[in-house]
């Protein structure tokens, strides 16, 4: 059943960390893995965060996407005092370069990367990021497969977006060749009673990435949810209950964003269609509320 892909896969899956040392093998910034433990070759997926936060806020989206057969590489792009959006595409970039070098000594017995199926993934400005590597601004020596946005945000408005500035408000004009999977969240746009602006203005949000995109490309709204939603139950309260709208139960959201990029990446990585196309034709399988539901290809 399609429905599947939006509940726990069938492999235990390991969480390991790993921090940036002297060792030659040693990732540029410490990482978060989350990977299968059963033995094969599965695909890799590099998940870049959002800004001012944790690569461990992600753990139970990444265990939820690695139990269905992928390998998710989280690294923490800033120690204490958050980066420059420029030195977040860069170091995006030298993890990227680090995967084909040290990914493999940490992953369990019997376990394989396949470097011929990457995936740059992003969240908030973590998406900006993953964009900005995928167009080109900072040179990796894999080649990405595929390329998804969770609820990209590239600034505060059309005027000030953050460096580089990737989006040119015309239609398609991102210069890709592989599929694309946005994922938006339906409350992002609203102001909270704190003190905060919207988390994702208009014309620098997940719409805008997506009209961008030429196809393939696929952009999912979860309609109740907030931008950080997708986060664990766990993280930082001050950071996802004051700073941006929520939805009401966050696990609807992980769940959602889960099982539409796990459903996207089989459709292209191991021919499965029939997740992704469910889904499209009727979103109302996810366990929350997809809207709009839109694609090209």
């Amino acid at each position: 059943m399609a429905s599947l892909v939006f509940e726990m896969g069938k492999l235990d899956v390991k969480i390991t960390t790993k921090n940036s040392d002297n060792d030659e093998l040693s990732p540029p910034k410490s990482v978060l893995i989350a990977s299968p433990i059963d033995m094969g070759t599965y695909p890799v997926m590099l998940l870049l965060h959002g800004f001012f936060l944790r690569n461990n806020y992600y753990q139970q989206l990444i265990q939820h996407i690695a139990s269905h057969g992928f390998i998710v590489v989280a690294p923490q792009l800033f120690n204490i005092i958050p980066q420059s959006s420029m030195e977040d595409v860069e170091s995006a970039a030298s993890v990227t370069n680090w995967l084909s070098v040290g990914l493999q000594s940490l992953l369990p017995n019997g376990v394989n990367a396949n470097f011929e199926k990457v995936v740059l993934a992003g969240h908030s400005r973590g998406g900006h990021a993953a964009f900005a590597v995928a167009l080109g601004h900072a040179q990796t020596t894999l080649k990405f497969a595929a390329l998804i946005g969770i609820d990209p945000v590239a600034g505060m408005s059309e005027s000030s977006q953050v460096l580089p500035k990737i989006l040119t408000y015309e239609p398609s004009s991102f210069d890709l060749d592989i599929p694309v999977l946005v994922i938006g969240s339906g409350l992002g746009e609203e102001q909270t009673i704190c003190f905060a602006p919207a988390c994702t203005p208009e014309g620098v949000n997940h719409k805008e990435f997506y009209y961008e995109c030429k196809p393939p490309c696929y952009h999912l709204v979860v309609s109740n949810y907030g931008h950080l939603d997708v986060l664990d139950d766990k993280a930082f309260n001050l950071v996802t209950k004051c700073a941006c709208k929520n939805g009401k139960n966050r696990d609807i959201m992980r769940r959602c964003s889960a099982g539409v990029i796990i459903a996207f990446l089989k459709d292209y990585f191991e021919k499965e269609t029939g997740y992704l196309k469910a889904i499209l034709s009727d979103p109302g399988i996810a366990p929350g509320k997809l809207d709009p539901v839109e694609y090209r290809v």
